[in-house]
């Protein structure tokens, strides 16, 4: 066996000094301030300890259940005559209450995989410092135990598969310490030699943490389910390694070098894991062979080339900024929250956004979930599914403009695997063409309502508009990369599904307008007139307005590809026909067909103002009176509201061209909020934990994402023909620079701006390439002429 060569300890300085970065000053106690890594299929939460490390295991294909039986309720569609009569003759109660009959079974569960635990005889520590460096993608852990350094060092490798933990001590033969493992899912664990071993499986059903299920909550079966393997190759130069019944010694050692290697039998949305699955463990162990032999800086090495060309093609610089040691990051979260100006943190946290895309969705078809990849529950939070009525989408809502394309893909392939389920879904519960997506999902491309066939209210198991808002993403890839043959053997085809199943949704109203019947609008109730509180309707506003924009899209499309005129005709002649956007009495975009109050006015949905955002339909320059409704809508609702929620209002606020409200909001996203177990009762709101993970409360990854793609929209917002310079430039960003961004025309764009004003914008892309430049008001048409052009207004 080669021997490991260790340079860090001869050269902490440089290791310690990144530029980006998370640290502390103290080992993390809860998972929310735990500290995570991962390759885009794999992940690890670290929480650093001293007496004994705890290092939480994922794997993004590791769900409870198998296949779904897309045809679980297949004379559903004889019911929804009856709920649209209801709706007809304006009985919103029966309507309510019919709908019902128009539901199937809850999504699966997202499974934690196990625990993997250092346990250490450690006195005497001091020094201790922890933290995670964006820019190599790792752990670094140091502390002083006595008169002994030690330090560990942790990365995910996307290129070898496998996790890479060192261990190294100043001091000659200083480490030691029991490895084990342990998992809350059905397991057995073994050794081999200097090795440490696990194979279990995932439950058949866990049952989402909001349904009382007693013992029945979760259930294994031996011969169903996703299996999982786990193996750890210790390996040291010196020290000695004794293999115990289900544990590992090392004992004496001065370096140590753990390589972890997981992966499931899960081998597509559509396979049976368990007798159609891969061989997970030929597949730990065959990762483990190829690596074993490598020394710890070949390792990294690779590790770094692959993640840095990613992160480093988008850089934010905010003058007077700062440094990364000036106060530990739980620190200064916390001293942000008292008013104190951090730029470096306001950075940090959009460059922290990107960094977590990139470790949570490189998994062909198989996207980041609510939790990204790092979930420590065995029934988590709303199951940590695809909640697609936002959160999935707003996942993804930074990964095109900060120049993460390739990070989008898992969550463009998913949809091919919806359109398959949701075929047979939009024809047995509504007898209609295409296809459909409800309120959740899951990785078997669960596409049905949900509410466990008819116990679930109509508010949030019954909206039927999944399909249609994540197609729109199909032509987001396709405008900022100019990929036609996707656009012309993927995205069209679904985006034309979608649509199908849209125009059989719809009907004509009293005036002869279109609008879908039935219709919810995410998780908010109205109330009528006669003061009934309810959800069904027909022509809720978000309907439309997702509808209107894929149409658009699709008609776009057609204009790039030809053919298909035919159907293009069809849906511009829909869209003129559609039931208009309203403003209601009191100046704001209405939600409902009526104008009916909100029963919860300050309620945290605002999907009816999808055209604004992530729409492009409404806007500042071409339907000013709509942008102000929108605007007078978000006034209403306020600013209090949950972390995923006000990541989507600061986009909002962008897009109305105001800097200051967006940031105002932002900096309320980065409001410091406890661990969820030592958080006081009344402490709901929206915020930012220790560890930078968005409290929705609890944990969720939306608000992440949400408010880093807000970040990009502050500074550059585009059309396929325009781009607009610092439209929602806010007074406290007034000096700085953006690189990397790129646009809705194909162009990737640096800007660099002064007290408040532009200094020079670069433009990259293809030569001859053409687009309209606008600043404050002012535009004028620009080509590349050699595939770069430096300008400015």
């Amino acid at each position: 066996m080669k021997k490991i060569f260790w340079l860090f300890a001869l050269l902490p300085l440089q290791l310690f000094s990144q530029n980006l970065k998370l640290w502390y000053e103290q080992p993390a106690e809860h998972f929310e301030e735990a500290l995570v890594i991962g390759n885009g299929t794999q992940g690890a939460t670290i929480f650093g300890g001293t007496h004994s490390e705890k290092i939480f295991l994922n794997d993004l294909t590791l769900w409870s259940g198998e296949p779904v039986n897309a045809n679980m309720n297949p004379e559903a569609y004889k019911y929804l005559p009856s709920v649209r009569e209801a709706l007809k003759n304006e009985n919103y109660k029966l309507a309510d209450s019919l709908i019902r009959n128009l539901q199937g079974k809850f999504s699966e569960s997202y499974a934690p995989l196990g625990t993997l635990y250092l346990d250490f005889d450690t006195e005497n520590v001091k020094d201790y410092y922890r933290e995670l460096s964006l820019d190599n993608a790792s752990v670094n852990i140091k502390y002083t135990e006595g008169d002994n350094e030690i330090t560990r060092n942790y990365f995910y490798s996307y290129p070898d598969k496998v996790m890479v933990i060192r261990l190294s001590s100043k001091t000659a033969k200083g480490i030691n310490f029991t490895l084990r493992f342990d998992s809350q899912l059905s397991h057995t664990v073994f050794t081999g030699k200097n090795q440490l071993l696990a194979s279990g499986r995932a439950p058949t059903v866990a049952k989402p943490s909001y349904v009382k299920a007693g013992e029945e909550a979760v259930q294994f079966d031996s011969e169903h389910g996703t299996r999982f393997a786990t193996q750890i190759e210790v390996i040291t130069d010196e020290g000695k390694i004794k293999n115990k019944k289900g544990y590992i010694e090392v004992k004496n050692a001065s370096e140590v070098m753990l390589l972890v290697s997981i992966a499931t039998s899960f081998n597509g949305f559509d396979k049976d894991p368990e007798r159609e699955g891969i061989d997970e463990t030929a597949l730990v162990d065959e990762r483990i062979e190829r690596v074993k032999y490598k020394t710890f800086e070949i390792l990294k090495n690779r590790h770094e080339e692959d993640y840095r060309p990613y992160f480093e093609r988008v850089k934010l610089t905010l003058d007077g900024a700062g440094t990364a040691d000036e106060m530990p990051t739980d620190k200064r979260l916390k001293a942000y929250a008292t008013g104190k100006v951090d730029k470096y943190l306001e950075t940090l946290y959009f460059q922290y956004g990107r960094y977590l895309l990139i470790s949570s969705s490189r998994t062909p078809k198989v996207p980041a979930n609510l939790q990204g990849l790092w979930n420590p529950y065995i029934r988590p939070p709303w199951s940590s599914n695809y909640t697609m009525n936002i959160n999935a989408e707003e996942n993804y809502w930074l990964a095109e403009n900060t120049n993460l394309s390739e990070m989008h893909q898992p969550f463009l392939g998913f949809i091919e695997n919806l359109e398959k389920t949701g075929s047979v879904t939009a024809k047995t519960f509504y007898k209609a063409k295409g296809w459909v997506c409800h309120h959740n999902s899951d990785i078997w491309a669960m596409t049905n309502p949900v509410g466990d066939f008819g116990k679930g209210d109509p508010v949030w198991a019954n909206w039927a508009m999944g399909g249609t808002w994540s197609s729109t993403h199909l032509w987001e890839h396709y405008m900022y990369t100019k990929d036609k043959e996707f656009l012309k053997n993927k995205a069209y085809p679904l985006m034309k599904g979608a649509a199908e199943f849209c125009l059989d949704m719809l009907v004509k109203d009293k005036n002869g307008k279109y609008v879908t019947s039935p219709s919810t609008s995410p998780e908010n109730v109205y109330v009528t007139d006669q003061d009934y509180k309810g959800a069904t309707l027909y022509g809720a506003t978000a309907d439309l307005a997702m509808i209107r924009e894929l149409f658009m899209d699709i008609i776009e499309a057609v204009n790039v590809l030809g053919g298909d005129y035919d159907f293009k005709n069809k849906l511009e002649e829909v869209l003129v026909n559609m039931h208009p956007y309203q403003v209601g009495k009191d100046g704001s975009l209405q939600e409902w067909y009526y104008d009916w109050k909100d029963n919860d006015p300050k309620h945290r949905h605002q999907s009816h103002l999808y055209g604004l955002f992530p729409g492009r339909h409404i806007n500042m320059d071409e339907t000013p009176g709509l942008a102000a409704a929108c605007k007078e809508a978000l006034e209403i609702k306020g600013d209090e509201t949950t972390g995923w929620s006000k990541g989507w209002r600061i986009n909002l606020w962008a897009r109305l061209w105001d800097g200051n409200r967006a940031y105002k909001m932002y900096r309320e996203l980065l409001r410091y909020v406890e661990p969820d177990a030592t958080r006081p009762k009344d402490q709901n709101g929206g915020g930012t934990y220790p560890n930078l993970f968005d409290a929705h409360p609890p944990f969720q990854i939306d608000g992440n994402f949400g408010g880093a793609a807000a970040v990009a929209e502050m500074l550059v917002q585009s059309t396929p023909e325009k781009i607009y310079l610092l439209p929602a430039l806010p007074d406290a960003w007034a000096t700085g620079s953006i690189k990397g961004l790129k646009t809705r025309t194909g162009l990737e764009i640096d800007l660099t701006w002064k007290d408040g004003k532009l200094k020079s914008y670069t433009l990259k892309g293809t030569p001859g390439t053409q687009t309209t430049i606008t600043y404050k008001g002012n535009s004028k048409t620009v080509k590349l002429e050699n595939g770069s052009l430096v300008g400015g207004i």
